[in-house]
């Protein structure tokens, strides 16, 4: 009876301990708050009356992830909750594809016009727009419940990326003070994402549009200016007109899956004449042979293989993710061409932690390759690292981290 005793004296003191950290941490925030992001907000025009009903009763949200609490250091984390980062096959599950294609052939009959007109100003086919308005807020359905300000605040104050979070939580200020939202309170991610195509503030301030004439860019409640402002801001951000985002190719074995990334790009024709082939059984259209062409496996040697295009790393400046811009062109074409499901199939792989890559990472980068970062993310640096480190030591290469590598790849 003692122990037990002991012991819940014990939790009771460390539990009162930790309320003691975060109410201390909290009052650090507030005063954050007023001496560095009110000073800032000021500086571009925020006034006072807005500040402070930003933050009335606003506190942390202990709840986001990769916070990094006053006296803590970062940590890779060992479990990750972002489809991102896990089997990469998951990302396509049959729900998210086919929900996305089915209300996207409905959108796209209901704002067909709205569609044409932004492509013929933008240059960005209708149903890449389409995809990603699905993608990022199921067409408007996806409720969106968080409170921008204490998001943006508690990372600005407290992440990972705390200098990138601030600079968008002045940008928060200033949509509020310009009554761009349709009410008093932005509603965000849990990433500070704003309205049905979740653009971060920044990129609302740079990007949004006016689609439907009223003189006024509404990414909550306007379709009509969600998909002039997802339009405007592929197109400001390098999209080329008349190419496809890439294609669904056979690899043969004799062609190295070392090879992916985009800064090993060579033209179309030339990954023909190498034996990569189209899964369709079509040939690559005339116009795109003389364009430039990237091998992006992915799922390494484990999944589908492509040539992608330049506009493929366009749909990456939306989201960093290889597999969101794949995701986008995929369901853009299902949409209009009615394609079927990826010729090749996903292998059980990324069932591993992003500790357990972070450490093959740094075991890499001391055997001179670059990763990319030992951040716990299979990234294509580091999908080819892996390729090149399993044809040095006599492996066959698959360019994906597996379990059995975890014993043979430690700094």
């Amino acid at each position: 009876m003692r122990w037990i005793i002991l012991a819940l004296c014990t939790w009771c003191l460390a539990t009162a301990a930790s309320a003691q950290d975060r109410a201390a941490v909290e009052r650090q925030f507030q005063t954050w708050l007023q001496n560095t992001i009110w000073p800032a907000a000021k500086a571009k025009g925020v006034s006072r009356r807005t500040m402070q009903q930003a933050f009335d009763g606003v506190t942390l949200n202990w709840k986001l992830p990769d916070l990094v609490p006053p006296g803590t250091a970062a940590q890779t984390p060992k479990r990750q909750k972002q489809a991102e980062f896990g089997s990469p096959g998951k990302y396509f599950n049959a729900n998210s594809v086919q929900g996305a294609t089915s209300v996207g052939r409905q959108m796209a009959r209901r704002h067909a016009a709205t569609l044409a007109r932004v492509e013929a100003e933008t240059g960005v086919p209708g149903r890449i727009i389409l995809a990603i308005w699905g993608r990022e807020s199921g067409y408007g359905q996806v409720p969106i419940r968080h409170d921008a300000f204490q998001v943006l605040g508690t990372k600005g104050f407290m992440s990972t990326r705390a200098n990138y979070f601030t600079e968008e939580l002045i940008a928060a200020l200033q949509i509020a003070e310009a009554g761009h939202a349709p009410s008093d309170s932005l509603k965000s991610s849990w990433a500070g994402a704003l309205g049905q195509p979740q653009f971060m503030p920044s990129n609302f301030l740079a990007y949004a549009a006016d689609g439907n004439g009223d003189g006024k860019a509404d990414i909550w409640t306007s379709p009509e200016d969600t998909i002039a402002s997802i339009g405007t801001f592929l197109a400001q951000h390098g999209w080329v007109v008349g190419r496809d985002w890439g294609f669904e190719v056979s690899v043969p074995k004799s062609v190295s899956c070392a090879l992916e990334g985009p800064d090993q790009g060579r033209p179309i024709h030339d990954w023909s004449a190498m034996g990569i082939t189209r899964v369709s059984g079509k040939a690559f259209p005339k116009h795109e042979m003389s364009g430039e062409g990237y091998l992006m496996m992915p799922a390494g040697r484990n999944g589908p293989a492509f040539v992608v295009t330049p506009n493929f790393y366009v749909l990456k400046d939306y989201n960093k993710s290889d597999l969101y811009a794949l995701f986008v062109g995929h369901v853009g074409d299902r949409i209009q061409y009615g394609v079927g499901d990826f010729n090749g199939r996903w292998g059980n792989v990324g069932n591993l932690y992003r500790s357990d890559v972070a450490t093959m990472q740094r075991a890499l980068e001391q055997l001179g390759h670059d990763v990319g970062g030992a951040d716990g993310l299979p990234g294509y640096k580091t999908r080819r690292s892996i390729g090149r480190w399993q044809q040095a030591s006599g492996r066959a290469p698959t360019c994906f981290p597996e379990v059995g590598m975890k014993s043979a790849l430690k700094p």
